[in-house]
């Protein structure tokens, strides 16, 4: 069995290239992916932590949820993204000043 210690290292690169990416990009999608690559870093330790819980499977049924609202979270994003490329011809964050009109 793998120790928890290689998960937690493996979810803490993840975690910061998507730290990464959500800062340094100018691009909305690349954003996105970046969240998305935080989100699966804090599911991976809730399945690295939960494959020690013999009892219960709570780990497990947390990522799961966790990756449910993730999907629906990046539906509703990119439902958003495809709005405003379509008003402002553009998906640059700091392009889009007036979200009224």
């Amino acid at each position: 069995m793998i120790p928890v210690t290689h998960f937690m290292i493996i979810s803490a690169i993840l975690f910061c290239i998507g730290l990464y990416a959500a800062i340094s990009k100018r691009n909305a999608i690349m954003v996105l992916i970046g969240i998305e690559f935080m989100i699966n870093a804090a599911i991976l330790n809730f399945v690295a932590f939960g494959a020690y819980d013999k009892e219960v499977n709570g780990g497990q049924i947390v990522a799961l949820f966790a990756i449910v609202l993730a999907a629906a979270g990046v539906a509703v994003a990119l439902a958003i993204i495809l709005n405003v490329y379509k008003y402002y011809k553009t998906i640059d964050p700091d392009k889009i000043h007036n979200l009224r009109d």
